[in-house]
């Protein structure tokens, strides 16, 4: 705790406040009735491949919002809430849809009904669509339908060694955020049609797991079996692309017999390897850096080094207009901070199972009475190794509200710690709460009355016409944008796909490359 408070010290109050963020939320377009909608991603809202602010993830039918970055956490509130507002005012010109407001789906067709998301006739468009069609044949299209949240975050002069210090701590006790935040205990039976699963039944068709916390992070989640095979270390940026250098070669029998393309010449994934491309590799937080166009991921992490971390682990909390609120944010980088800050050892295989089995049992388990949890080769209780966390987390929030004047970082800190002693304030025991209390344990009906509620709020909330041009312009550019990348290929797309997923794109780390050179 000393050494923490003294790097705490050492940043002053103008590094604190060079703290930036950003936002991807995902949410799945539904009908009235609590169906997945079916529809192409509205025109209106422009080009899903080139518009900065709205996209779409896995399906046509998962909207993605995205903010720029941010030096505060209201200014990127106030801009998740705005392109939200545009987008359901698109939304409700052209019919009924809503945004699905949990994380885990709404009634979902077959699964090879489910449309995935398309991008334009370019080589980069269509190798985004094929690259969604070897996660269908991977995975399943319905694990690809569950939406959460991304939360981007920086501090200036972090370099990538302490970057991937803040990885290891942030994953040693991610295991708090899925307690505090978690809000997907119970999903639509439909999500499990025809799987093994843990889960109870609760109502009708509705399954749950009574102090389940975060069923997303959970083993029904992002799981497969192939990416089960990777222990994947986070001790440097030179160990970790090597890592990743090799699932993105190594062949995988089971990829193998998918095959590139079928008899009839439609492609079913970009590559037979374990990872088709870096993005495929699921975790609780990413080491990232901006690309430049038609640049590798691994590449451009190697040649610049890390630029900020995406935290991917929050799900979409119901009972806030768009998914998470600035306490909720504050309280992020209060807790990112302490990582960063804070004596981070080297990973080991041993620790790497033991995260695994730590975060399954909070995601499935997180509010059971006495929970215990492994720390170390030794059991310690949930609620213990989180009091001290959060009592750790207080020093760094004080030094931010001086930074930045006020108490919020602060509240954010007290209101986890009243979290912690009171279980049946966390958002994953309010929806079941609210599923008993008005929706007959109805996971579905509950979830469509929080999005029709959510829908209602922010159509009613002031839009200028300023507002409305700014976002049309941005729709109008967009489309053009996508017509100008589409007339300026030349290259046939197999071509394009083999240069592509070539291993020669993905870099060599520093020192190999000094190796060469001499």
């Amino acid at each position: 705790m000393n050494k923490l408070l003294e790097r705490l010290g050492a940043l002053g109050p103008e590094r604190l406040k060079g703290v930036r963020r950003g936002i991807e939320k995902e949410s799945l377009r539904a009908q009235p009735g609590g169906q997945l909608a079916l529809t192409p991603h509205p025109a209106a809202l422009g080009s899903a491949l080139t518009h900065p602010h709205i996209t779409t993830d896995f399906s046509e039918s998962q909207l993605e919002l995205i903010t720029g970055v941010h030096a505060g956490v209201d200014a990127a509130l106030e801009e998740l809430v705005q392109v939200h507002q545009y987008t359901y005012r698109v939304l409700a010109q052209a019919g009924d849809e809503r945004l699905w407001v949990s994380s885990m789906p709404c009634g979902l067709p077959t699964d090879e009904t489910i449309p995935l998301g398309r991008y334009g006739s370019s080589n980069v468009g269509r190798a985004k669509s094929v690259y969604r069609m070897g996660l269908a044949h991977r995975y399943g299209r319905r694990m690809q339908t569950i939406s959460g949240i991304h939360y981007n975050w920086s501090l200036p002069g972090v370099s990538s060694e302490q970057y991937f210090a803040l990885i290891r701590n942030f994953r040693r006790h991610a295991f708090l955020l899925l307690y505090l935040f978690g809000a997907s205990p119970a999903l639509c039976s439909s999500f499990v049609a025809n799987r093994s699963h843990e889960l109870q039944p609760l109502g009708e068709s509705t399954m749950h797991m009574p102090f389940g916390t975060s069923l997303r992070m959970g083993r029904l989640g992002y799981q497969s079996e192939a990416q089960a095979s990777l222990k994947v270390s986070y001790n440097s940026l030179e160990g970790y692309g090597a890592s990743l250098q090799d699932a993105l070669t190594r062949p995988w029998p089971a990829y193998e017999a998918i095959g590139i393309q079928n008899p009839g010449g439609d492609y079913n994934q970009l590559g037979t390897t374990l990872l088709q491309i870096e993005n495929e590799f699921y975790g609780t937080i990413r080491p990232k850096r901006v690309i430049y166009p038609g640049e590798r991921p691994l590449h451009a992490l190697r040649e610049r080094g890390v630029e900020y971390v995406e935290v991917r682990l929050m799900d979409l909390d119901p009972f806030e207009p768009v998914g998470i609120n600035a306490q909720t944010m504050r309280f992020l980088d209060v807790f990112l901070m302490h990582c960063l800050l804070s004596d981070s050892p080297d990973d080991t295989p041993q620790e790497i199972t033991e995260l695994a089995h730590n975060q399954h049992l909070t995601a499935a388990r997180g509010r059971e009475p006495g929970l215990r949890l492994q720390r170390a080769g030794k059991e310690v209780t949930l609620t213990e190794w989180g009091g001290d966390l959060v009592a750790q987390c207080a020093p760094i929030a004080a030094a931010l509200d001086a930074a930045h004047g006020g108490t919020l970082y602060g509240d954010a800190v007290r209101g986890a710690a009243a979290s912690l002693d009171n279980p049946a304030s966390l958002p994953s025991a309010r929806v079941l709460a609210a599923m008993a209390a008005s929706h007959d344990d109805a996971f579905v009906g509950f979830v469509r009355a929080r999005s029709e509620a959510t829908r209602q709020s922010l159509l009613d909330l002031p839009f200028s016409p300023e507002m409305q041009a700014h976002f049309e312009a941005a729709t109008a550019e967009s489309v053009e944008a996508q017509k100008k990348i589409e007339a300026a290929d030349t290259l046939p797309f197999e071509v394009y796909r083999q240069q592509y997923v070539s291993p020669t794109r993905l870099g060599i780390g520093q020192r190999q490359r000094v190796a060469v050179t001499t």
